[in-house]
């Protein structure tokens, strides 16, 4: 929990999927806010945290199930501002005295439209156009009976009570979700919601910043820290933040395992070296690592190999760092709130992940997360905010095991080589049409097999070059992006122009799901 000055917001969470979204609407508008899970949200949990208002989420609940989820009786006695949502509705009115039903042929999934009360409410001002608004609905159960001191504002075919409100002690409910992208105006709603609460807007990065420098000098105090630089957004941006508050006291580790795009290590290693004045050190172990996989063609057994290399490799040169007591991790918001499961449930391993798991408690180290309260939007903003390179902090992901998992089969020199090459010319390609902040990732990648080409007058038989690019908003959904022909064709060209080893270009056009958005 953050100690932050802040006003602040509590969204209890009662596992809809999107509540995380709720979040980021409220982030938007420089309210500080926290999601935790209804069994947390105790009493005692509530009196330290001081809520300026809450916002109970949705969730796949019934609330006529016998132990279906509450959050405590005396959030109704606070005297604050509360907003209910969907499944929150429900709850809202269930236990303040209202009736909520079985479905019986009054679910709404998808898009619907409310249709206005007579009545005007603070909440929705400037809500409402000229008729109907567009709202998205994801609800079986309905709101058959209001709770005594609520009066209806707005309705929809199969929501009677789609937008209720007791403003006498500021509570509000609305049936449909307003913080996903298919309610169009759901921001403004939070927007007046946040100002009926009294909320200032003081949720800044520059605040954010000088509060975070102070806390990380408080918890590290003489000691030193160690950081696991891999080159990314995340890890990068927390180096920074870190040694803004200790300078000296901070050594960041670069593993370079041969696996990076074309000439990153330079890149990486000059920019926190010479640049920024951190110490850096580059561990060149790319014969270990390429060494370790030559031969390997399964994706999952690549991982395994590479995330116990690096775990190996950042432990070495980490114990070469006298007085070390703390280690450095880009740990993000959306890794906290899934840390806690709504259902108490242990989550799935898709794939493994490149990462320093264990290494905290192996080494006997403390962890040092600055990044822990924030969205991946508000780090790159964080990153803007401490001077680091705008064509940097807006880099598309890069996943840890780099390009092994862009070389389906086995890893050769040679292929990771070409690969190299196909990959920059790709995303100059891109850069050069004005496209990259339009994609949320893009890359190449070298298939396993060889094809029959023409160059000049004699035959090739070269490997084949597989383009990827996807829009998303958090990389758990992605489309492929729509390049034009004209975009792909001269693209192609350039590639086999320009990279020897490659005779023919694909582009993939496979959404997620089914595929995933790299190869391996």
């Amino acid at each position: 929990m953050s100690s932050a000055p802040h006003d602040r917001l509590l969204i209890i969470d009662f596992g809809s999927q999107v509540t995380q979204l709720i979040a980021r609407r409220l982030r938007e508008l420089s309210v500080y806010c926290e999601i935790h899970p209804y069994q947390s949200v105790t009493d005692t949990f509530i009196e330290d945290f001081a809520p300026k208002a809450i916002i109970f989420s949705g969730g796949p609940c019934s609330v006529i199930d016998e132990g279906s989820p509450r959050p405590p009786a005396n959030v109704y006695d606070l005297g604050i501002p509360i907003l209910g949502i969907c499944y929150g509705q429900q709850v809202m009115m269930q236990m303040l005295g209202g009736r909520v039903e079985r479905g019986h042929g009054t679910a709404e999934f998808g898009r619907a439209y409310v249709t206005p009360g007579d009545t005007s409410l603070d909440v929705l001002d400037g809500w409402f156009g000229e008729g109907d608004e567009q709202v998205w609905m994801s609800h079986g159960d309905h709101v058959a009976d209001i709770a005594p001191g609520f009066q209806v504002y707005g309705t929809s075919p199969n929501a009677p009570y789609a937008i209720t409100a007791d403003t006498e002690r500021n509570f509000y409910a609305v049936q449909f979700h307003p913080e996903v992208h298919h309610t169009p105006k759901g921001a403004k709603l939070y927007e007046n919601f946040v100002r009926l609460a009294g909320f200032s807007g003081d949720w800044t990065m520059a605040s954010y910043r000088e509060e975070a420098v102070q806390r990380i000098k408080e918890q590290v105090g003489d000691a030193k820290v160690i950081c696991a630089l891999s080159g990314g957004v995340d890890s990068s941006v927390a180096a920074a933040l870190i040694h803004e508050a200790i300078g000296e006291q901070l050594t960041c580790v670069f593993v370079d395992h041969g696996l990076l795009r074309l000439n990153e290590a330079d890149e990486v290693v000059t920019m926190f070296r010479d640049h920024m004045n951190l110490s850096v050190i580059h561990a060149e172990e790319q014969e270990l690592f390429l060494g370790e996989l030559d031969g390997v063609s399964d994706p999952e057994t690549k991982r395994k190999i590479i995330g116990k290399l690096f775990i190996d490799v950042f432990q070495k040169y980490a114990d070469q760092i006298e007085g070390a007591a703390f280690l450095a991790q880009g740990t993000l918001y959306p890794d906290v709130i899934e840390s806690v499961s709504f259902s108490g449930g242990p989550s799935v391993t898709i794939k493994s992940h490149h990462n320093v798991g264990g290494l905290p408690e192996k080494m006997g180290l403390k962890l040092v997360e600055p990044l822990r309260e924030l969205f991946k939007d508000e780090v790159r903003a964080l990153g803007r905010e401490l001077g680091l390179p705008a064509h940097f902090i807006g880099r598309h992901p890069f996943p840890g095991p780099g390009l092994a998992i862009r070389c389906p089969g086995e890893i050769t020199r040679e292929k990771l080589d070409i690969l190299r090459k196909a990959d920059a010319v790709y995303i100059d390609q891109i850069r050069k049409h004005g496209l990259y902040d339009e994609i949320w990732q893009a890359f190449a990648a070298i298939l396993p097999v060889r094809t029959v080409g023409v160059m000049g007058d004699g035959r090739t038989y070269d490997y084949s070059c597989a383009l990827r690019a996807v829009t998303s908003v958090d990389g758990m959904t992605a489309d492929y992006y729509p390049f034009s022909h004209e975009f792909l064709g001269e693209t192609a060209t350039r590639i086999i122009n320009e990279v020897q080893g490659i005779n023919r270009v694909f582009y993939d056009v496979t959404s997620k799901p089914p595929g995933t958005i790299e190869m391996e």
